[in-house]
């Protein structure tokens, strides 16, 4: 799920290693574009989660020079890279865990029940692979093996902006601390 396709695939074997490097971890990679294509890359500190200007900064730099070297596109690209966002992708069952009690949007490589989509709360993650979902008017928890998870990001809620708001204070706090 941090990729889609085969070139996907290609920068993020280009990317980890750099990014391992600067101490943060690749959430999704997506090149994409017809006339100008655009490689979107998100990503996040190990430490925290979190990811700021400086840490794009840095992994923009280092990514630009790798991809000098490797070359991975044929044609011209542009680079993006930026936090995952509140509303996150959910790429690995250390996500889902993480993010246990918020409310989530998950999509299936196919049918089960007679559908793909599904909304809930997460609901931990069991044997390392089993997404667990609190699906409304159900009486249990739903599990579904990771590998079959197509798509799955969180959904924005008072909680789950409340929580990004607290986060924020917290990255501001040292800052703060040091300007005085």
């Amino acid at each position: 799920m941090k990729t889609k396709t085969d070139m996907d695939e290609r920068i993020l074997a280009i990317a980890e290693p750099v990014a391992e490097d600067l101490g943060l971890e690749i959430v999704r990679i997506r090149v994409m574009g017809n006339k100008r294509t655009t490689v979107q890359i998100m990503a996040e500190r190990k430490s925290d989660g979190q990811m700021d200007v400086q840490n794009c900064a840095d992994l923009s730099r280092a990514m630009s020079a790798i991809m000098e070297v490797e070359d991975p596109l044929v044609e011209g690209y542009a680079l993006e890279v930026s936090s995952p966002g509140v509303d996150r992708p959910l790429t690995t069952p250390d996500q889902f865990a993480r993010h246990e009690g918020y409310l989530a949007r998950i999509e299936l490589d196919r049918l089960v029940e007679g559908r793909k989509r599904f909304r809930g709360i997460l609901a931990g993650v069991e044997d390392g692979d089993q997404i667990g979902l609190d699906i409304e008017g159900e009486d249990e928890t739903a599990f579904m093996p990771f590998d079959w998870i197509a798509e799955a990001k969180l959904l924005i809620t008072d909680e789950l902006i409340a929580e990004g708001q607290k986060r924020a204070a917290a990255m501001r706090a040292p800052n703060l601390q040091e300007d005085k």
